[in-house]
């Protein structure tokens, strides 16, 4: 195609030169030349002009039309186009389609339109590149003109009613979503914002509730305070006679029966009497004190009174609770709304996207905005977007689900180190931990293909490796790294309901592959036999130990306890190099526990594989199916099945994961969605609610080694915890820290060193026919590993110095 061509769509043809025409004539063919002008002339379809708040929704329409290339195969082809919800997507035929082989999603509302009737044809240009289309014959022409006319005004006005946080993210189809509000009036901006404000409706009737509830509260306080007094009064009435004592037990006796009908009639005569009652039901009102209990209260009579009062206490007490948290969760998104809408209006240059993505937030906010804004469902759009229509995908292209970019996103808030803690010892000494590793990740070249060509479809576990592809971390620390967001554990503590918890459980479960997004260059050193990692961390609340409780097969078990949880696990990895790539398949079955409600909960890990071993940009992806199984005492409760989606060709799909809640029949009660590296989601699109979001990674994370916060934090040796750990603890492993201060040689030397003592250790074991005993774990029933219970009382007495430990380094 020339470069005329190209730009035709957007730019009106000359009409051919017209033969010389009469004065009798001119005049009667004036409007029929007109009319062909204007025909043969290419017309642009305006862009939206106002907001409708109640648009009809467009039919859906699907069909052929001829579509254009340019190479291979020059010329007009047939393609099945499926229209619906402003999402323009074609495939070769429609069974294609409904397979998902698309070739093509173009977004309506962000691209420019322009027609010509005479011939027919619709081009759809989306900056990337530009969609030229054909109807074969006039009526199909209109129809397919009229729906995308109808389909483009419903999308663009769906993108203006659209949050302003998508607006912060940084891909290519946020970047035309910009583009295109950054040309609609002020006006319409600040209507649409108005428009889309049910966040602050929800948190006054919830502000409503609660101050209703707060009233019930102090209702029954103060019926709890005439309890207190009336049984803990003097027993004055010894000194009175016995006939008084009949007679005001009597009384009290008649009191007891009919004095709640009483009340109740008196309340209804006399309003003042009823004040309180009132009170409850009309915020309004003003509440007096009562002059004696008489009046307004109903006086208990028995601990059953008081037994039920406390319980109805609590009961309110949490759903006040409850009701200010979705209070503040939705002042906080309001307030994140109201900025960003301000900053759309105020300034241009958010929108042409000149001005800087991070928004700065004080520190003492307690509702935070992630760094990363960014939406998976945008990256796939573009992917598919992207390919041209004179360049067309194959026909085995993976397909990529239509996933509506108006998600509405409740931000959650994710824990970050905090800096400070208090040793377990008691002390008041408070930790400062550092924030970044010291030295930078050493890059020498290794030879890997004359280490590996030997051991293609090999359990790599036994191969040496030399220490430039370690990581300064262990095995036994990458277990504790998956506890990093055990704020999703005291969360499910706190929920009530069965299938939430299941949800939080199943966020916690995705959230431990995050932190391997940026770690496929290095691996972690492989712990020897009898090692152990302790990690106490009371800014998070938990404690937790690991163990290398086998060498052949490597095993490696940790337990970790909250004061809400209990979680544990044995894992060993079988290692297979496939030439260009390496597959991690983990063995054993993860275990957590919430006493709180007697709940057990049982999954297995996914399969990962490093790609691109040997050349190339190394990188990793997890794929295979989660079953977390949640059952009590009294048998099976819920089922949450999360899949691990495998990237297909062009990455359209990467790290994307698919999951969904179930109860004991099967039925689907929780959906989710998201990215094992970035988010998941709650729900289906427009209305998913975020669950779990990715902390944001350090500055120059890539220099040391692509390590978390939370990594960086794991093997740094703390003064006050030298005397307190036993000298099997990771963080005296020589050649790990040497290789963690950027001594190289040393570290191999040292690693070399190592191994030797161990193959030494395991030859007089052999030939004395003894086997290794773990210190802190021992043998289940069901054959997995659990802890002994001993680690954390042998520290505090007599203390790991006093004890005979092995020396393995």
């Amino acid at each position: 195609m020339s470069t005329e061509d190209q730009i035709a769509p957007l730019s009106p043809k000359t009409s051919p030169a017209t033969p010389t025409i009469t004065p009798f004539t001119q005049r009667k063919e004036s409007n029929s030349s007109s009319e062909d002008n204007r025909q043969d002339s290419w017309e642009l379809v305006e862009d939206l002009q106002g907001l409708t708040e109640n648009i009809q929704k467009p039919e859906k329409l699907e069909g052929l039309l001829l579509k254009k290339r340019k190479w291979p195969m020059k010329g007009w082809h047939k393609r099945y186009f499926l229209l619906e919800r402003g999402i323009l997507t074609y495939a070769k035929t429609g069974t294609d389609l409904k397979k998902g082989r698309l070739r093509g999603r173009i977004d309506v509302g962000l691209s420019v339109m322009a027609m010509k009737k005479k011939s027919m044809c619709i081009d759809l240009d989306t900056e990337d590149s530009i969609y030229h289309l054909k109807a074969k014959t006039r009526d199909l022409f209109e129809q397919w003109v009229t729906q995308l006319r109808h389909h483009r005004t419903f999308r663009q006005n769906e993108i203006t009613m659209e949050p302003p946080e998508l607006l912060l993210q940084s891909d290519p189809t946020a970047n035309r979503r910009r583009s295109f509000l950054s040309k609609l009036p002020l006006a319409l901006l600040k209507n649409s914002w108005c428009q889309n404000s049910q966040d602050i409706e929800k948190c006054c009737k919830d502000l409503s509730e609660c101050e209703s509830a707060l009233l019930e509260l102090n209702l029954l306080l103060k019926n709890m305070e005439v309890l207190h007094r009336t049984f803990s009064a003097p027993a004055i009435n010894l000194l009175q006679t016995e006939g008084s004592k009949k007679e005001k037990r009597g009384h009290k006796k008649w009191r007891s029966k009919n004095y709640s009908k009483e009340n109740k009639n008196t309340q209804q005569q006399n309003p003042d009497a009823s004040s309180s009652r009132l009170h409850v039901s009309h915020p309004n009102l003003i509440y007096s004190e009562p002059v004696s209990p008489d009046s307004c209260l109903d006086s208990p009579d028995s601990p059953t009174d008081a037994s039920r009062m406390q319980e109805e206490f609590c009961r309110l007490a949490g759903t006040v609770h409850s009701t200010l948290r979705s209070a503040y969760t939705s002042l906080c998104t309001e307030r994140d709304r109201v900025r960003n809408t301000l900053d759309c209006i105020s300034e241009k240059e958010v929108l042409v996207g000149s001005r800087p993505l991070r928004q700065q937030v004080s520190s003492e906010s307690r509702g935070s905005i992630p760094e990363s804004l960014s939406e998976f469902f945008d990256a796939k759009e573009y992917l598919l977007s992207g390919s041209s229509s004179e360049n067309e995908a194959s026909d085995d292209d993976s397909y990529v689900s239509d996933v509506s970019d108006s998600t509405s996103v409740e931000f959650c808030r994710n824990e970050n180190g905090v800096a400070k803690e208090i040793l377990s010892n008691g002390s008041n000494c408070a930790v400062m931990r550092r924030d970044r590793l010291p030295s930078t990740r050493m890059n020498e070249s290794v030879n890997l293909w004359s280490i590996l060509r030997s051991n293609i479809g090999k359990d790599l576990s036994k191969v040496a490796m030399p220490v430039q592809l370690n990581e300064p971390l262990n095995t036994l620390q990458r277990l504790c790294e998956e506890v990093e967001y055990c704020h999703l554990l005291d969360t499910a503590a706190n929920t009530h309901d069965p299938h939430m918890r299941m949800v939080y459980i199943a966020a916690f479960a995705v959230s431990a592959y995050a932190c391997s997004f940026t770690r496929a260059g290095g691996k972690p050193f492989n712990p020897i036999l009898g090692e152990t990692y302790e990690c106490l961390r009371q800014d998070k609340g938990f404690r937790f130990i690991a163990e290398q409780v086998s060498h052949h097969p490597p095993v490696s078990a940790c337990h970790c306890e909250s004061k809400n949880y209990t979680f544990w696990q044995d894992v060993r990895w079988k290692n297979k190099f496939w030439g260009k790539s390496m597959e991690i398949v983990p063995m054993g079955v993860t275990h957590l526990e919430l006493p709180g409600f007697g709940d057990r909960y049982e999954w297995s890990k996914v399969t990962s594989c490093i790609h691109n071993i040997l050349s190339g940009q190394r990188w990793i992806e997890h794929y295979g199916e989660m079953s977390i199984k949640h059952s009590t005492t009294t048998g099976d409760v819920s089922h949450c099945k999360v899949t691990f989606l495998k990237s297909r060709s062009g990455a359209l799909n990467a790290n994307e994961v698919e999951g969904m809640v179930t109860d004991s029949n099967g039925r689907v009660i929780h959906s989710l969605f998201g990215k094992w590296n970035e988010a998941l989601y709650l729900g289906k699109p427009p209305s998913a609610t975020c669950i779990w979001r990715a902390n944001p990674m350090p500055e120059d994370h890539e220099q040391y080694y692509g390590f978390t916060q939370f990594a960086i934090e794991l093997n740094e040796l703390e003064e006050g915890l030298k005397a307190l750990l036993p000298l099997t603890d990771t963080r005296f492993r020589p050649d790990q820290r040497l290789l963690e201060e950027g001594d190289i040689a040393g570290a191999e030397e040292q690693k070399e060193r190592i191994e030797v003592l161990q193959r030494e250790r395991r030859r007089v074991l052999q030939e004395n026919n003894m086997t290794h005993s773990p210190r802190f774990f021992k043998r289940a029933e069901d054959d997995s590993w659990v802890s002994n219970g001993t680690y954390w009382d042998l520290r505090k007495d007599p203390g790991f110095s006093k004890l005979e430990i092995p020396v393995l380094w």
